[in-house]
């Protein structure tokens, strides 16, 4: 089998509360593209791109901690060891940032245990975004 992938739509994350996760991820720099409280759904802007992170109520999910498990999404950034110092200036309790074989990433997990990674390729600048 083969399908014809295009790229990506969205990425969805599952909240309890859509109004703490909108102020947590706006305090994390992601731009508020829409929210529907209604319909229990908020879009948040990355960068450029016409995809963004979505994020969609789920009654009753309470608070908890990311695992190994956890999936995460990656978005690139110019430098991940200063967007870990924006991330706790803003209120935020980034990992510590660690080496990749591209640059850095500093991982952020929400009330939910969703998980965003902020990375940059300052080892291999050839393959960032120009």
């Amino acid at each position: 089998m083969s399908l014809d992938l295009l790229g990506f739509d969205n990425v969805l994350f599952p909240v309890g509360d859509i109004a703490e996760a909108v102020d947590f991820y706006e305090r994390a720099g992601f731009p508020l593209a829409f929210r529907l409280d209604e319909a229990g759904i908020a879009g948040l802007k990355v960068g450029e791109e016409t995809p963004g992170l979505l994020l969609r109520q789920e009654d009753g999910l309470a608070h908890r901690p990311a695992g190994d498990w956890t999936a995460r999404v990656w978005l690139e950034v110019p430098d991940a060891r200063k967007a870990a110092v924006e991330l706790t200036s803003a209120g935020l309790v980034p990992d510590p940032p660690f080496s990749v074989s591209t640059g850095w990433t500093v991982e952020l997990a929400d009330p939910w245990g969703n998980v965003v990674g902020f990375t940059d390729y300052s080892k291999r600048p050839g393959l960032g975004r120009v």
